[in-house]
């Protein structure tokens, strides 16, 4: 008889427990895509006594993850516990020192630690599979490691966090203010426990760094990604980005330049009649740019128990195929140090302002930006009170540094209330 690959999964949350269903549901069309079983021989978690709707008695019970990844019988350790540090990275590590496959869906872990553990597991002859890290059921990470593995990748770019993409579509179709969509959003359980994870951008960056590793052949490095969230995002920012045939996304950039890598999370407008513009809801979407196929576009469930269990066994059934490659598409000791870039691509800006009425306010803001270099496309008055007028201008192609020149000096003007919001207008 074929020699069943045996599971040890670490983690009974919503993720675990959709691996377990998957297992149980489809245990012959699995057996046969794979030419052999595969099976759940040990599981761990917090609590042993929570019901969680699917039947574990079948299972060995470890309450240490550490003494689960390191069972005689389990073959590959599932990791689905969550967090860069702890118990997921103790777990981790003493799986692959025990000789044990790696597949986890912690994209924090790995973009805290991903280039040490790879380099652990391919010295051991191990390996690390992270599909359902990045953009959940949407199968970007076997793309480009894969698929256009003949490509030299010119750019990466995309939709990364369900969350906020839904808190920015919903304030646009129902007309409501970011914190109440923001409630509602925590009302819903889409939030992580702590929310900045997911509006701050920092969810999304930790995807991107990954993605940015594999279409690069770069060491994973979080710390160099430039991490801006939705938090600043009105309604009315909503209104006037649709006036101009755009919509906002939380968008992550990374690319390949003269000085260095570009990483950027960040919101931009996007036009509305692209791909990326016409992103509803919880979808993710990642687009791929190459020498050779130019532009792919890739769409699906970011997150859930469905999509992120559909592509943690995708990644258990390739280990299960015997199809082995580097965790990140390149051995990991050939992996370069990037060197950490700005945005320097010029780019159009969206620039909403508050100015005082006074005579000769705009003219001041005119040429505050003509001085740093960056010339107006166009610029609309909206309707404005006794004392304030909102002005929306949209920029000429200029640079990032040049527009914070600007800003910066904008204060010193004294006709220019609050604080300017300033978003880049993104090619796509």
């Amino acid at each position: 008889m074929t020699t069943p690959l045996r599971l040890g999964i670490a983690g009974l949350g919503t993720v675990g427990t959709g691996i377990v269903k998957i297992v149980r549901q489809k245990a012959s069309l699995l057996a046969e895509r794979a030419g052999r079983p595969v099976v759940i021989t040990a599981v761990s978690a917090r609590s042993k006594d929570k019901d969680r709707g699917v039947p574990l008695s079948d299972y060995a019970w470890e309450d240490d993850p550490v003494a689960l990844a390191q069972r005689h019988d389990v073959d590959v350790f599932i990791e689905v516990m969550g967090g860069h540090d702890g118990p997921a990275k103790d777990a981790t590590e003493a799986a692959i020192a025990a000789g044990k496959d790696v597949v986890t869906a912690n994209k924090a872990l790995l973009a805290h630690h991903g280039h040490a553990l790879a380099l652990s597991a391919e010295a051991a002859g191990r390996v690390i599979r992270f599909e359902a890290a990045v953009a959940g059921g949407v199968p970007v990470i076997k793309a480009l490691t894969e698929g256009l593995a003949g490509n030299e990748i010119t750019r990466v770019m995309g939709v990364m966090n369900g969350t906020c993409n839904y808190i920015l579509t919903r304030m646009q179709s129902s007309d409501l203010p970011y914190a109440d969509v923001f409630a509602e959003a925590d009302a819903l359980g889409f939030l992580e426990a702590d929310p900045n994870l997911d509006v701050g951008g920092i969810d999304a960056g930790h995807k991107l760094s990954l993605l940015a590793a594999i279409a690069f052949g770069t060491q994973v490095d979080f710390d160099a990604v430039e991490l801006e969230g939705i938090q600043n995002i009105t309604i009315e920012d909503i209104h006037r980005a649709a006036d101009m045939g755009y919509r906002i996304k939380l968008l992550g950039v990374c690319q390949m330049t003269g000085r260095g890598l570009e990483q950027r999370m960040s919101p931009c407008l996007v036009p509305d009649n692209s791909p990326l513009g016409q992103l509803e809801g919880g979808t993710n979407m990642c687009v791929i740019e190459g020498d050779q196929v130019e532009q792919v576009v890739m769409r699906g469930p970011g997150a859930g128990m469905g999509p992120t269990a559909s592509a943690v066994m995708g990644d258990v059934m390739d280990i299960a195929r015997g199809i082995r490659i580097p965790v990140f598409g390149k051995p990991a000791h050939m992996l370069t140090q990037a060197k950490p870039a700005r945005a320097v691509t010029p780019a159009p800006y969206y620039l909403r302002l508050t100015l005082e009425d006074k005579p000769g306010a705009l003219a001041k803001v005119a040429t505050v930006l003509g001085e740093a270099g960056i010339s107006i496309d166009r610029m609309r008055q909206y309707d404005h009170n006794e004392e304030t007028a909102p002005v929306l201008i949209v920029t000429h192609k200029t640079t990032r540094a040049a527009l914070d020149t600007a800003l910066d000096a904008m204060p010193g003007l004294g006709v220019v209330a609050g604080t300017p919001v300033a978003l880049r207008i993104e090619r796509v």
